[in-house]
């Protein structure tokens, strides 16, 4: 089948010479490329939601601010 697509030029250059260079049609690097973008989606649709692990506790300490990092090393330390 026919279509017209516009690339932009320098990504049309680099796809003409891997095609120069690999003995295959600009069509054919083309169509290859495309598959490929679309088996990767495909992929990552069928992956399942990506869960963590978490632990029961009884949260922040008092006074505990996690945007203060050199207050949570102080604390951290004093721990030790």
């Amino acid at each position: 089948m026919r279509t017209t697509i516009r690339l932009d030029a320098a990504l049309l250059a680099d796809a003409k010479k891997l095609a120069a260079e690999s003995g295959q049609t600009l069509t054919r690097v083309i169509e290859d490329a495309l598959r490929m973008k679309l088996a990767r989606q495909k992929v990552r649709r069928k992956s399942p939601p990506l869960r963590l692990p978490t632990t029961k506790g009884r949260g922040l300490l008092p006074g505990v601010d996690l945007d203060d990092s050199s207050a949570l090393l102080e604390r951290m330390e004093a721990r030790s």
